[in-house]
């Protein structure tokens, strides 16, 4: 039975790629730091068929004890600092997290275990100010925040790590994929809960930014399928995962909206104060080496990715509703 050790497994793609693991016959192992108030919501229907470890990837020698005890087949890095507007306010402990702690990780497998096969999570955010459309595993980085810079960093010591070592080391470059586990802090689900929420009588408008800002938006359930596929394969090579479709923040809003009978223009206020600092304006995946070599390609259109998660942020809402009614009599 094949072991995968998994950072981040209480997140979005940690929690799809625990369920898509155990589908293959793996045996899972989660990694979570210590906390006195952890967060296992988006796992809990699968604790009893995984196991999760304490350690840190801001601390070396609890990685360095994790990988020797357990000696994983493969390791996937997904914890991160993975909020963009977080990271201006908190640019060093992004920095110390999305940089360094991959330098660790690697660090602990090259001194542990070097057999095992490394799977770094990249994100499209490194192309930024993008240099040409669309973008490729060849397509110049121009980071345009901290989180970005940060994971800059950590693609390419990830490259460093199997050049000069020989580890087998990829890294993912995968543009936005988002699900109903997505946090509220990012603006699909913001988007999707937010119109959950004025259709039930909640709420009666919601505050963005950027309309125009324009991404590659495909399900996290498909992507975490890529992260397995690029382990799997003879030689260790970076890939970019996407849909190869752009749309807009207010495209994102007429499907949300219009799924419940609303129009976003009675409802979506412009709010200055979700400006980024610096504005990435458009990202489009060319991800037609993913296709060729692992065969991969997304199954759930971005039409119904967001239809899925206002239907989710509906069913989650009318419960709560339902539930402090009850509580109420």
């Amino acid at each position: 039975m094949p072991l995968a050790l998994i950072t981040g497994i209480t997140g979005q793609d940690g929690s799809y790629l625990a369920e898509f693991l155990l589908e293959k016959g793996y045996r899972v192992v989660g990694l979570v730091r210590r906390s006195s108030d952890p967060n296992y919501s988006r796992i809990e229907h699968i604790l009893d068929k995984i196991e999760l470890v304490e350690g840190d990837l801001t601390d070396l020698s609890s990685l360095i004890t994790i990988v020797e005890k357990y000696k994983p087949d493969e390791v996937y890095n997904l914890a991160a600092q993975s909020f963009v507007p977080t990271s201006w306010e908190q640019p060093l402990l992004t920095t110390d997290v999305n940089a360094m702690g991959v330098t660790r990780l690697l660090e602990a497998i090259r001194q542990a275990h070097p057999k095992a096969r490394f799977y770094q999570a990249s994100t499209s955010e490194m192309f930024g100010h993008v240099r040409e459309m669309p973008q490729n595993e060849k397509t110049p980085f121009y980071p345009r925040s901290p989180y970005a810079v940060s994971k800059v960093y950590g693609h390419w010591i990830t490259v460093n790590y199997r050049e000069s070592y020989g580890l087998f080391a990829v890294s993912g470059i995968l543009f936005n994929h988002e699900s109903p586990r997505r946090g509220l802090q990012f603006v699909t689900r913001k988007v999707t809960h937010g119109v959950a929420r004025i259709k039930l009588g909640l709420a009666n408008e919601l505050r963005l930014g950027n309309l125009e800002a324009k991404r590659d938006w495909g399900f996290a359930g498909d992507y975490v399928r890529a992260m397995w596929l690029m382990l799997q394969q003879d030689e260790p090579e970076d890939f970019v995962i996407g849909t190869g479709e752009s749309h807009s923040v207010r495209e994102l809003c007429e499907i949300a909206f219009s799924h419940v009978g609303l129009d976003y223009r009675d409802y979506v206020v412009i709010d200055p104060k979700f400006f980024r600092p610096a504005e990435v304006n458009i990202l489009l995946a060319d991800a037609s080496k993913a296709r060729r070599k692992l065969g991969w390609e997304p199954r759930v259109s971005f039409e119904e990715l967001i239809r899925m998660m206002v239907e989710a942020d509906l069913e989650r809402l009318q419960h709560d509703l339902d539930y402090a009614q009850t509580t109420a009599e």
